[in-house]
């Protein structure tokens, strides 16, 4: 399994923070403010400016796309390993993508303005987080590939280890009608993937809680994908 480095002394939980020296991540952290993530928060919505950028500590956001018939579909998944508001360093004031709040926990966020003029210093942030496109770009692209070729049950594997390795924690709040909006697939077929895996002894569901019982069976059920994302993000921070 896909394992989270030990955080940094005197720096925070988020893995791409803690990457920074410690100097330039000093000169960073006064701009950095702790606040409360909670479930279902829309931190953007698509087409919408981008105020401030955001990094979890072991809260999880989801970023997703809208069809015209209302139907949605994950196009990202962003832990502890990354900042939701990369359109800020890339010069654009929007996205066609919302960001919401799948799992709610702490993090940190900072103004635009202020992520702008530390990035455009060309320093350690700035390599780190052109690093850290290059990473998103090829999830983005693993991810449609994904949602292409492989099946429920692959991609429902998957998605809950991403979301067990960014938080390190193995019980998830989450409705399986949100789950379904973020899978872009019918609620009865994560309901049908649910109750297979749950009787199979690698997820317990209850309420809206799972909670993962065997992370081997789990990771069997993965497709490729999990592995190829993991290795990407690993190579970037570790």
């Amino acid at each position: 399994m896909y394992k989270l480095s030990s955080p940094i002394l005197n720096k925070p939980v988020n893995r791409l923070l803690a990457a920074l020296p410690t100097e330039d991540y000093q000169s960073l952290s006064p701009h950095l403010e702790p606040i409360k993530l909670t479930q279902h928060q829309v931190l953007f919505y698509a087409g919408e400016e981008y105020k401030y950028a955001y990094f979890p500590s072991h809260s999880i956001v989801s970023t997703i796309v809208t069809m015209e018939n209302g139907s949605t579909t994950e196009i990202g998944v962003i832990g502890n390993e990354g900042m939701v508001g990369l359109p800020i360093i890339l010069n654009t004031s929007c996205t066609n993508s919302t960001a919401i709040v799948q799992v709610a926990d702490n993090g940190y966020r900072i103004t635009a303005k202020q992520l702008k003029e530390e990035f455009n210093r060309q320093g350690a942030l700035n390599r780190l987080l052109m690093r850290y496109i290059q990473a998103r770009i090829i999830e983005l692209g693993q991810t449609a590939a994904c949602n292409r070729y492989h099946n429920l049950e692959q991609r429902f594997a998957r998605w809950l280890l991403t979301l067990r390795d960014n938080i390190q924690q193995d019980e998830f709040q989450l409705t399986q009608e949100f789950i379904s909006q973020m899978l872009g697939v019918r609620r009865t077929g994560v309901t049908e993937v649910a109750s297979k895996f749950q009787k199979a002894g690698i997820i317990n569901y209850k309420r809206g809680l799972i909670r993962i019982v065997s992370h081997e069976k789990l990771e069997a059920h993965a497709c490729e994908c999990y592995w190829l994302i993991a290795k990407e993000f690993s190579s970037l921070l570790d």
